[in-house]
């Protein structure tokens, strides 16, 4: 059996993306990993080089800034990468550049990899999310936040990466079916200084709306505001290995408070029943569970 791991990324540096990471997270179950390096406004190119591992594959491409609805240039890009992987790899394992696996999941993953290997009835594995949100200690747990998305699929190239790259689907737009592997992605995208995070939200916005939207919706602000969310807990696991220089060098402020999210009766209510039963009414499941 053989993993290809794959991944996007522009301007890492400039928004401090934890790409590396992200990659090398899943890079002791990869037999090579392909990366699709954007041209960029920064040393984005000779971040990724400076990864030591032959596994590294980089293919230079150009995004197309024209395609500011839906995010579809992500899943434009993610699709490049995906089709230069060769027929010889069995599995192919998607990592955004702000998502990292935890070191414990690696051996459960590529058992998940191995079990249904040869089992054409699976098109992908499933993984449980948790997304940080704030700061390392945050974990949201609202219904904003998709609970489970799929990360690894099949070599098939009649799959593809679906709207703006949350997930995959058939060119048709059928659903895959999918196993889940019992391992997390962990999601880093709304944890860093507030002063990247509304950098990276004022780029990243431009490829879901045009200005006239980004003038009405984007504030002028210099910080995030970490303070505008509805529910969080407090996370008292611990992370991924690759992430400890981050968090520890994470020295910027948020403070959750729960008083002041602001929830009507009917979300209250629907939290309490996931919270209660792991029953999420009206989950919009981005695949078919075999």
């Amino acid at each position: 059996m053989k993993i290809a791991g794959f991944t996007i990324i522009r301007n890492a540096v400039k928004y401090d993306y934890p790409v590396v990471e992200a990659i090398t997270s899943i890079l002791p179950i990869c037999d090579a990993f392909f990366v699709g390096v954007g041209k960029s406004d920064d040393d984005t190119r000779q971040l990724i080089e400076s990864i030591a591992s032959e596994k590294i594959k980089i293919i230079d491409t150009v995004w197309d800034d024209r395609l500011r609805e839906g995010g579809l240039v992500l899943s434009q890009e993610t699709n490049k990468v995906f089709d230069q992987i060769p027929a010889e790899y069995d599995w192919c394992f998607y990592i955004q550049s702000d998502e990292c696996v935890h070191e414990g999941d690696l051996e459960k993953i590529k058992e998940a990899a191995q079990k249904y290997k040869d089992d054409k009835n699976v098109d992908g594995l499933l993984f449980s999310y948790r997304h940080f949100y704030g700061q390392y200690n945050y974990i949201g747990t609202g219904k904003r936040w998709y609970a489970n998305e799929i990360r690894i699929i099949r070599n098939n190239k009649s799959i593809r990466s679906y709207k703006d790259a949350q997930g995959f689907r058939f060119a048709d737009n059928s659903k895959l079916k999918v196993k889940r592997t019992g391992a997390s992605i962990y999601h880093y995208g709304w944890v860093k200084d507030p002063r990247a995070q509304q950098a990276k939200q004022e780029s990243f916005h431009k490829m879901w709306h045009d200005d006239e939207w980004m003038k009405k919706n984007i504030p002028e602000v210099s910080e995030f505001d970490y303070s505008d969310i509805d529910l969080l807990d407090e996370y008292k696991e611990t992370h991924p290995a690759v992430m400890k220089k981050r968090i520890d060098s994470a020295h910027w402020k948020f403070i959750y408070d729960r008083s002041k999210a602001k929830l009507s009766l009917k979300y209250r209510f629907l939290h309490f029943v996931e919270k209660l039963t792991g029953w999420r009414i009206g989950e919009n499941r981005n695949y078919v569970e075999v």
